[in-house]
């Protein structure tokens, strides 16, 4: 980073680091390590430098071209920063995660910690992740889809909405918007747009966002706050604010000392803070706050709405679907969607409540009485290997594919899964004199 830091936040930044500033003004000068997070469902963590503190999470040697490799589109792993795989410490330490639980992730996109979150709950449980900017809902669900669950749906709504479904969610995980200042290294624009009014309207936004969302939180429940920045009016300051507000309580976290995290108190609140030149990732906070209080008991009357696939149509859909008696199969509009059979309050609740963009997993598309697989449905995790014609293509094919070419396929006509390394990437249909490339358009690699 050669960008010169702000003079308003070197100032602040002194006082709070001491004789460790100019450690910290060095370690911005280094390129940020690269780190991925595997989806252990799709493909087994390589051997390599582990995260400490995130199972499936991999330190790279160097930063390659993701985008020009077949398994990153096929949702083998997720590229995301180290530090904010901490979220996992968060997770397990709070709750049993081999509960059936109901979670939210109320600021999502682009998706990262809301794939993490997928890969540590159970499959009984259901995640509601949500973020507000409707462009950026299209990216969160696009990247959704590509880590294969179906226990999920994908809403795109303001955090004062999640207030029409009061004492819902068992946790709910706030990764406020903020002022960026611990992307300082990997993200030069985050230091030209930050001030000390920013700053300001970060922590009043971050207030709102929290007050918001609160009555969507059982009694009992866990509130996992993060941002990506350093200062204390967007960190323990507001949750020192929270604890004037509502009856809360902060839960300490057993995290190895030598990970390098800074324990931050005041009074009973606590939080956690990640500096670059005391761990391998950047700036983040994290505090794990318990609701207290009763409940309200206030019942919400649901209205079943749902549009469902015929018998035959649905029928069309046995061999493309593991525990496929297990799934609720509907229709939103042409597209058949499948969510587990248990989550079917849930989707009604949220259909009613909220402004859904995805629910569960795309399955098909009914044609004339006949059922086209979506691109979803390749990705995903409920596809039965052995009952599927496949394409195996190897890495120059596969990425041939990608960008929407002509491909060979051997073998009988029909729909086919494209697969490269046992990971599906996509659908071609086998045709007696061409093979069609059903990649879809808007997905296709571009770069050369």
């Amino acid at each position: 980073m050669a960008e010169q830091l702000p003079e308003e936040f070197e100032k602040y930044m002194k006082v709070r680091l001491g004789l460790s500033w100019a450690d910290f003004q060095q370690s911005l000068k280094h390129q940020p390590p690269v780190s991925v997070r595997y989806n252990s469902r799709k493909l087994k963590p390589p051997n390599g430098e582990t995260i400490p503190w995130c199972l499936a999470g991999r330190y790279l040697a160097e930063r390659p071209s993701f985008t020009l490799d077949p398994l990153f589109h096929g949702g083998a792993y997720y590229v995301q920063e180290a530090s904010s795989m901490l979220l996992e410490q968060a997770l397990i330490q709070s709750v049993n995660v081999q509960d059936a639980l109901r979670v939210l992730d109320l600021c999502a996109a682009p998706g990262g910690k809301s794939t993490h979150l997928l890969s540590l709950l159970s499959d009984e449980s259901l995640l509601f992740t949500n973020e507000v900017i409707r462009s950026r809902a299209t990216v969160l669900l696009e990247n959704i889809e590509k880590w294969g669950y179906n226990n999920v749906i994908v809403t795109n709504n303001d955090p004062a909405d999640f207030e029409r479904v009061p004492e819902r969610f068992d946790l709910v995980l706030v990764d406020a918007p903020c002022s960026g200042e611990g992307l300082f290294r990997k993200e030069p624009d985050a230091i030209h747009q930050w001030s000390s009014k920013h700053v300001e309207l970060c922590s009043l936004r971050q207030r709102r966002i929290v007050k918001d969302v609160w009555p969507s939180l059982k009694p009992g429940g866990i509130l996992i706050y993060t941002t990506c920045t350093y200062n204390h009016a967007e960190n323990i300051d507001n949750l020192v604010w929270l604890g004037t507000q509502e009856e809360i309580e902060f839960l300490p976290l057993q995290l190895d000392p030598d990970w390098g995290l800074e324990t931050l108190e005041n009074g009973k609140s606590i939080g956690y803070q990640c500096y670059p030149h005391r761990l391998r990732g950047e700036g983040f906070f994290l505090s794990v706050i318990r609701k207290m209080g009763n409940h309200s008991r206030r019942k919400i009357k649901l209205k079943d709405k749902l549009m469902y696939p015929s018998a035959q149509e649905k029928e069309q859909l046995r061999p493309w679907v593991d525990s496929f008696d297990s799934q609720l199969f509907f229709l939103h509009g042409r597209q058949v969607r499948m969510l587990p059979e248990s989550m079917n309050n849930e989707l009604l609740l949220a259909l009613q409540s909220l402004h859904v963009v995805g629910a569960g997993t795309a399955v098909g598309e009914v044609i004339k009485n006949k059922v086209i697989p979506e691109h979803a449905l390749a990705l995903s995790l409920k596809l039965p290997p052995e009952t599927i014609s496949k394409i195996i293509l190897n890495e120059a094919e596969a990425l041939s594919y990608l960008r929407k070419n002509p491909i060979q396929a051997p073998g009988g006509k029909g729909i086919h899964l494209v697969e490269y390394q046992g990971i599906g990437l996509g659908w071609a249909n086998v045709l007696p004199n061409r093979v069609n490339n059903l990649y879809p358009a808007e997905r296709r690699i571009r770069m050369a």
